[in-house]
């Protein structure tokens, strides 16, 4: 099955409380196309959509599930190089591939439901 890198708008993913505040959530999504894999960071009312595909190498970034962030919660950590991005925009600021970004996963709240945009 092909891995997808992005999605169609208007996707329910459920409801904000479906992920924790401070904390992320994986999302795996099949479409006819191919298998989606991805991750919604939350930040209070806010959330950040990221393709699961570390940018040093192209690994899934955790290696249990929904443990993307650092164990203070304040960068997306991969699992297997150490690689660390910030939240809100997905800049590589330490390890292996620093510069580098993570690929965006366009998503929204919308009437309380996580939605795709």
């Amino acid at each position: 099955m092909q891995h997808l890198s992005e999605t169609p708008p208007n996707v329910i993913l459920g409801p904000l409380a479906l992920v924790p505040d401070g904390k992320a959530r994986n999302f795996v999504l099949e479409m006819r196309a191919g298998r989606f894999h991805g991750f919604v960071v939350r930040w209070g009312e806010t959330v950040h959509g990221y393709v699961d595909r570390c940018a040093h190498m192209a690994l899934p970034l955790a290696q249990q599930l929904d443990q993307y962030l650092t164990e203070d919660g304040a960068l997306i950590q991969c699992s297997w190089h150490g690689a660390l991005y910030r939240i809100e925009d997905g800049v590589c600021v330490g390890g292996p591939c620093a510069g580098a970004r993570l690929r965006a996963w366009p998503v929204a709240v919308r009437d309380g439901m996580i939605v795709t945009a």
